[in-house]
């Protein structure tokens, strides 16, 4: 890996951080606060949040097995990404590199921060080739992006490649793993401390069912973190986000629960899918969604948006021609579902 100070845009690197009123008295006992312009009354709303979210952090700590200093959240994973761009590509200079299909948000934040997005192609069992991530690299290449499980596709990537990239690449490796809950495959975030390049996130929007509440977090080095909370806005992560995440927090088992239910219907559902004559084929998959090829997908998806039932169509995507994108739902869904794909 290259200086972490050569891979920060220097106005990021040289960046003096917005002071918040909360920053400012941080360790300190208080218990009047006439600092922040806020209005006294309509308690606990009327205060500004903790705006590096500690309690939660502390939280997700014991949780995750990763120190609190190691922890970014965000509004969303997708605050980390763009976030990521900001902080180490020079619009218009720098490029990053990402596997192809996966998560369209990767190619959305480059075009809005005018940083180049190579994408490499996965082969045809939507695995990724080290080798060919690192060749597309070059001077000005500051991220490769991996998703793993990967979105649409649903599979894990073969951890030895993935380390492969961590290992030969000097600069940053960002690691999504938004549906790792559901799948078999280890975190890679026991990795973290032999691999000072590597941001892993992760997300509450999936296995913990609180996509409402946007909160994403990034797991990453000590010195990577720091960055983040220096660029970041002040208050990026809501009062109510931070009390419903840690009321969720209290009780991780029943995560578990909800997980264990939606690997049934989805071995259930695949099954299902494969039984119908206009799916040509279902796809493997370790997270709550699997893609299936189907023999019309735009027709198809025509037919269930009319009854009112919503999958997504991921024909346009590479390697995803005639593709559906199934999220498993409740098993009263999926059977609604299922009868109907059968009067096709």
């Amino acid at each position: 890996m290259k200086p972490l100070e050569q891979l920060v845009r220097p106005n990021i690197w040289s960046l003096a951080p917005y002071s918040s009123a909360r920053d400012e008295y941080s360790g300190k006992e208080a218990h009047i606060f006439l600092d922040a312009n806020e209005n006294p009354y309509n308690e606990p709303y009327n205060r500004y949040p903790d705006p590096l979210q500690r309690e939660l952090k502390a939280q997700l700590s014991k949780i995750k097995g990763v120190p609190v200093e190691n922890i970014f959240l965000g509004n969303g994973s997708d605050e980390a990404i763009d976030l990521a761009y900001r902080i180490f590509c020079e619009p218009g200079r720098d490029n990053v590199v990402s596997i192809a299909p996966t998560y369209g948000m990767y190619k959305v934040c480059a075009d809005i921060n005018n940083v180049e997005c190579r994408q490499v192609l996965l082969d045809e069992h939507y695995q990724m080739e080290a080798g060919k991530l690192l060749a597309a690299c070059d001077v000005h290449t500051k991220i490769i992006w991996l998703c793993s499980p990967n979105n649409p596709t649903g599979n894990s990537l073969n951890r030895d490649e993935m380390l492969k990239v961590v290992e030969g690449f000097d600069g940053i490796v960002v690691v999504d793993e938004a549906y790792i809950d559901f799948a078999q495959q280890l975190s890679l975030r026991q990795e973290l401390p032999a691999h000072p390049n590597l941001i892993i996130l992760q997300t509450m929007s999936k296995a913990w069912g609180s996509a409402a509440i946007r909160l994403g977090m990034a797991f990453a080095s000590k010195d990577i973190i720091n960055i983040y909370n220096k660029v970041k806005y002040p208050y990026n992560v809501n009062l109510l986000t931070q009390q419903q995440a840690s009321e969720m927090l209290r009780d991780p088992f029943e995560v578990d629960k909800t997980v264990k239910v939606l690997l049934q219907e989805r071995a259930r559902l695949m099954l299902a899918f494969q039984e119908l004559p206009i799916c040509q084929q279902v796809f493997p998959t370790d997270a709550n969604f699997f893609l299936a090829r189907m023999s019309d997908a735009q027709k198809i998806y025509d037919y269930l948006v009319e009854r009112g039932i919503i999958v997504r169509n991921r024909s346009r995507i590479q390697l995803c021609d005639n593709c559906l994108r199934i999220t498993i739902g409740t098993r009263s869904e999926n059977n609604e579902l299922v009868a109907a794909l059968r009067q096709f």
